[in-house]
């Protein structure tokens, strides 16, 4: 199989970073579709991203997907089987649907079926990484039958790929339950750094946990958790869910993600606005979240 004429269901970050990584001469020949294409307050958004990408925006499914040999879906987690239903009947016999979504398992399986049941294939897709800087080199897992025999193709893109299995679902499985630990981590310490300055103890507290945990730099970290909470806070909540959707399926409690989903909402709520320039500090993001809670 060869790429062939290139799809996007969803121009957010993602789909931004992979397409700037691949360059002018390859984005000339993609079309891109974004339900926010049917919103006066968001459609200019995104009609100025696709030109800046250099893009084909689309006004429907059915404009993007025509003749698309190859599509991504980059949309949210949670409207990653919307967009599956949405998008398949207007799928060519045989194109590849990639889910980059960060699904359950279980989600993803319910992708597929919607999927091949109009005639495509599936490809269960896990971004393990921030799309930026590396872009369309970011590592990804995939999984799934069509996995090892559209490896090749993916990686001449160029993409970072790795096949972990003929599974759909199992990719996603070894990224969410990574992110039980890192968005875990991020949410905790978020929790610990509000606590530390509101009660005014952060210059006892931060060398405390250096000393007990001399490679985990507490406020450097905070600091970046902060921003990405900021920015895409509503995104990683939607992510947590289905981390905590997993567990449920496989019979485990999930309140630790179920919580983190929470802490990410809360952050991600308006009211904090980033500053021009450098990302803040640790006290700065503090500061200006206590005073929104203290004014709520």
């Amino acid at each position: 199989m060869s790429e062939g004429r290139i799809a996007f269901v969803g121009l957010g970050e993602a789909a931004s970073a992979f397409i700037s990584g691949w360059g002018g001469a390859r984005a000339g020949a993609i079309r891109a579709w974004d339900i926010k294409t049917a919103s006066p307050e968001t459609a200019a958004v995104i009609a100025n991203r696709a030109e800046g990408l250099g893009v084909t925006a689309c006004t429907s499914a059915a404009e993007a997907l025509a003749g698309a040999d190859l599509v991504f879906s980059t949309v949210t987690a949670d409207q990653a089987v919307a967009a599956a239903q949405t998008c398949a009947p207007h799928l060519a016999p045989g194109a590849l649907w990639c889910d980059l979504n960060s699904c359950a398992p279980a989600s993803k399986q319910r992708a597929e079926g919607i999927v091949t049941a109009a005639g495509g294939r599936y490809l269960d897709v896990a971004v393990m990484a921030p799309v930026h800087p590396k872009r369309n080199l970011v590592p990804c897992l995939i999984s799934g039958p069509q996995a090892e025999s559209v490896a090749p193709m993916l990686t001449a893109l160029p993409m970072q790929v790795r096949v972990v299995g003929e599974t759909v679902g199992r990719a996603s499985s070894i990224k969410l339950v990574r992110s039980i630990m890192v968005k875990g981590m991020e949410a905790l310490t978020a929790e610990c750094v509000l606590a530390a300055v509101a009660a005014g103890v952060e210059d006892e507290v931060f060398p405390s946990l250096k000393d007990g945990h001399p490679g985990i730099d507490v406020p450097a970290r905070a600091a970046y958790n902060f921003e990405r909470s900021l920015v895409h806070g509503a995104r990683r909540a939607a992510e947590m869910d289905e981390a905590a959707q997993m567990l449920s399926d496989i019979g485990l409690p999930g309140d630790m993600s179920t919580a983190t989903a929470r802490w990410q909402r809360v952050l991600s709520s308006d009211g904090v606005e980033l500053p021009e320039g450098a990302v803040p500090d640790h006290v700065w993001f503090a500061r200006a979240y206590l005073r929104r809670f203290q004014d709520s």
